[in-house]
């Protein structure tokens, strides 16, 4: 049987900490707390958690050099609780990988409803969200659904959650092209508001690491005003 799933709270808000903490027990996670920068880095090494809920707005380290910090070592899917009405603030969270975002003040329901569906997402959860059992095959590219890999010729490709989600949704069907509504019903666990700007972010990512030139794109390729497509070959 599988152990239940461990999430690593990080806010410097000791209230805040306190009613994450609890209500996610009561939903049956195990929960550790950190409340700055170093200590989350600490607990990261040391437990090694199935997610981490990252504040933003840290004293000294704060959310975002931790998250990048998180990304050189590990995938742990990261969600970012943040108070800053900034959206620029939150792209370049997702642009660092993080696989969702939170504004405060939130509902610790709707915390609880995002935590299960990036856990879901990442295959970390008893559920899964792609039920596929071969790999697709798009060129050299290969998106594998039941082990959550992909590779670009021999070489293997590091992604995030949400980063697969949104490939396999194209590799499914190459050629076709794929409004940001449309991708970011995929991707249903990241805050709609984020809009077009979180999905660009991803796909950014993306290109990044499947494209020979990120900046002369061949595969993930955009079709002005209306989305992306990932082309047949």
């Amino acid at each position: 049987m599988r152990t239940a799933n461990h999430v690593l709270v990080v806010d410097d808000e000791p209230a805040i900490v306190e009613i994450v903490r609890d209500y996610l027990a009561d939903a049956g996670y195990r929960v550790s707390t950190a409340h700055s920068g170093e200590e989350a880095l600490r607990q990261v090494r040391s437990i090694r958690p199935d997610l981490i809920v990252l504040d933003l707005g840290l004293p000294g380290l704060d959310g975002l050099d931790v998250a990048r910090a998180i990304r050189q070592s590990y995938r742990i899917p990261i969600i970012m609780l943040t108070a800053r009405s900034d959206e620029a603030d939150r792209v370049v969270g997702l642009e660092l990988g993080a696989d969702d975002y939170v504004v405060k003040p939130f509902s610790p329901r709707e915390l609880l409803a995002r935590v299960r569906a990036v856990l879901r997402r990442s295959g970390l959860a008893d559920e899964h969200d792609l039920d596929a059992d071969r790999p697709l095959v798009v060129g050299d590219l290969v998106v594998d659904p039941p082990r959550r890999l992909v590779t670009v010729g021999e070489r293997s490709v590091d992604v995030t959650a949400t980063e697969f989600d949104l490939l396999a949704r194209m590799a499914a069907a190459p050629g076709r092209v794929f409004t940001r509504g449309q991708l970011l019903e995929t991707i249903h666990g990241v805050a709609v508001d984020a809009g077009e700007r979180a999905i660009d972010a991803h796909v950014k990512n993306l290109r990044r690491k499947i494209e020979a030139d990120p900046h002369r794109p061949r595969r993930l390729v955009t079709v002005h005003g209306v989305g992306y497509r990932l082309a047949e070959s």
